[in-house]
């Protein structure tokens, strides 16, 4: 599927929109170069998750995990792997245990062989003032209009 975003509300509103359909085992994979949205897509996606549009959503790239707990007990965990030299240091991250909630990542390339064949993958790229998204995978109940 491609989109096309005109601008970082319409990035919000995919992050929203995608939030409205994930579940417990839903992986994003979130690709594309430095200022291509993925950090402004998953703060909209966990804001909306936790219905809370003004929570103040850090960018993991230090700490290269955040979590997040919503009102209805879903567990969310935002990593940001630009730091991280390749998939054996993920055990220390929780990310067994993380894959049961909900999972965002920037930087999925730094996951090898550890990226679940069923993630959702957004590839974000600049396109003027705007964004082009190409994504993949099965997303249950998602409606691009």
């Amino acid at each position: 599927m491609h989109l096309h975003l005109k601008d970082e509300s319409e990035t919000q509103r995919l992050g929203e929109r995608l939030a409205e359909v994930a579940r417990p085992g839903d992986v994003l994979l979130l690709e594309g170069q430095l200022g291509a949205g993925k950090s402004s897509l998953a703060r909209a996606f966990i804001r909306a998750a936790m219905n809370a549009p003004r929570l103040a959503v850090p960018s993991p790239t230090f700490t290269l995990v955040q979590s997040y707990e919503t009102p209805g007990g879903i567990e969310i965990s935002h990593y940001d792997l630009w730091r991280l030299d390749g998939p054996a240091a993920l055990a220390e991250l929780g990310w067994d245990e993380a894959l049961s909630g909900i999972v965002l990542v920037e930087w999925p390339d730094r996951l090898g062989d550890l990226a679940p064949k069923h993630a959702w993958r957004l590839r974000l790229s600049l396109a003027g003032v705007g964004r082009d998204v190409e994504i993949d995978g099965e997303l249950r109940g998602f409606d691009a209009a």
